[in-house]
């Protein structure tokens, strides 16, 4: 890089580009697919971007549409900006996919003063504030998770850690600098805040060793709730707000997965029900008001498409949605732009077309002599990436069947399947039937959203944990039918009818 170009990262769609120094930024980040909504004209906010690391001055511009604080968060217009000096900036623009919650004000025990949910991801937090007289949503703040930097799936992260990496304090300082954007000048009203999430993130925000998570038979130092003052943590909270980490349920099942369970009320149905949270840590819960089962499975980063190699999160640019025709495939990218790369339901819509038009065989090679699958110019699938969609699959599918198979049920006993989470929320259902992720009826499957963030707002409502019938944690590898099954489920089904499309014959 010589002295008059400077280099500029985009965050979270992991890309570095060089401009000319002092230049403007609207036309090289149009060109990485982010929207400029009102024409750059500076007025609609629509193209905001936050600076992580380096400076970009706040113009007049700025001052009208963003707040003081969220003027001092980092946040700026890109339309206005010219950059000076080499930046690393966060896409406003991936917030929208991040999924949060709308769903209705929830009944409980009101209180007085407000409270914060917090569903901590190990990709994405989504925070809500709440008023807790009415149960009412009064703002909502999404991320991506800073401790991505150190690996996008938890063993990775748990690895990070034991090499001396400070996750704990990273997440804290994130998740403070969300408190005080999220809450304003209301921050003295709020009383209470709870968190949810995996097992890990239980453990490195409450700053608990994750050691014993690293290796068999991977039992948690602890899963008890955590509760801590906001002084503790260095959070601009009253000093007499509660803040609680929720309970896990053991192994990687964490308070996501319970909350999951309050928000959708699996545990209070008369049928037998599924919860399935499909993400980096993949989480299943079956059961109903007498009892219920859970585990936890290493589905790994391929439903988010971080082991894709030509992958990336629901962002502008991506390819989210795929269909087989006579031509072949047709593909279809978030806010319509040319492709940039594939998300992970553009992954299973893809593999799924291509099991239709036999360009996939059940055993997930593919006929092209070059072992690609073209999309959409520039964006292909290799064959790696089948392989590594069938093991994320295959560890969902299999968790499944035996969580039913240690009740003594099948899927055709299901009632219903709610699907949660974000991948679950965009994901084609029809796909994911098509390729065995999910072997239950089309009319069965019900995609529910964050159930973890709905869970954590329940909590806070009701200001205590509602009730629930017993929890019995599966270990499933330790079944002696885990490997048979996992195997089993690798293979993708047969389609019932393959019309070979010329453009892979």
């Amino acid at each position: 890089m010589n002295s008059a170009t400077i280099t500029i990262r985009l965050e979270p769609w992991e890309t570095e580009f060089d401009i000319p120094a002092a230049s403007p930024l609207q036309p090289a980040l149009a060109a990485q697919g982010v929207e400029f909504p009102c024409g750059g004209s500076g007025i609609c906010g629509g193209c905001r971007i936050r600076v992580l690391a380096g400076s970009l001055p706040i113009t007049s511009e700025d001052e009208s549409v963003f707040s003081s604080r969220e003027l001092a968060s980092g946040w700026r217009l890109a339309c206005r900006a010219r950059a000076t000096t080499s930046l690393v900036l966060e896409c406003g623009q991936s917030e929208m996919n991040i999924l949060a919650d709308s769903s209705p004000v929830l009944s409980g025990c009101r209180r007085a003063g407000l409270g914060i949910a917090i569903d901590l991801g190990t990709t994405t937090i989504a925070t809500q504030l709440i008023n807790l007289s009415t149960g009412e949503i009064l703002g909502v703040r999404t991320a991506l998770n800073q401790q991505v930097r150190f690996g996008s799936d938890i063993m990775t992260r748990i690895g990070a850690a034991l090499s001396g990496a400070d996750l704990t304090n990273l997440i804290r300082e994130q998740l403070a600098s969300i408190v005080l954007e999220l809450a304003g000048d209301r921050l003295d009203s709020v009383t209470d805040v709870v968190l949810v999430g995996n097992t890990v993130m239980h453990h490195l925000f409450c700053g608990l060793s994750v050691e014993p998570l690293s290796h068999a038979p991977f039992q948690p130092s602890t899963i008890a709730e955590q509760r801590f003052l906001p002084a503790a943590l260095g959070w601009p909270l009253p000093a007499h707000c509660t803040i609680r980490f929720a309970p896990c349920i053991g192994g990687f099942v964490g308070s996501d997965i319970l909350a999951g369970i309050f928000a959708t009320h699996l545990g209070t149905s008369d049928e037998l029900t599924a919860l399935v949270d499909l993400g980096t840590n993949g989480e299943i819960a079956i059961g109903n008001r007498h009892g219920i089962v859970c585990a936890s499975t290493a589905a790994g980063p391929a439903f988010e498409a971080g082991s894709i190699r030509m992958g990336m999160r629901a962002a502008a640019g991506a390819i989210a949605h795929v269909c087989s025709s006579l031509e072949g495939l047709q593909a279809s990218t978030i806010g319509d732009v040319a492709p940039r790369g594939i998300c992970g339901s553009g992954v299973v819509d893809a593999v799924a077309a291509g099991l239709a038009c036999a360009a996939v065989l059940p055993s997930g090679r593919l006929r092209t002599p070059s072992r690609t699958l073209p999309i959409a110019d520039p964006v292909v699938l290799y064959q790696s990436d089948i392989r590594e969609l069938q093991l994320a699959k295959a560890a969902i599918a299999s968790g499944l069947s035996l969580l039913l198979d240690h009740l003594a049920a099948s899927a055709g006993d299901l009632a219903c399947l709610h699907l949660a989470g974000a991948f679950g929320n965009y994901l084609h259902v029809e796909s994911a039937i098509a390729i065995g992720l999910i072997p239950v009826p089309k009319d069965r499957i019900h995609p529910v959203g964050n159930t973890a963030l709905r869970g954590a707002r329940l909590m806070l409502v009701s200001g205590d944990q509602p009730a629930i019938p017993p929890i019995h944690h599966v270990a499933l590898a330790s079944l002696a039918n885990f490997q048979d099954e996992f195997e089993r489920s690798i293979a993708f089904p047969t389609p019932a009818h393959s019309p070979v499309s010329s453009v892979f014959a």
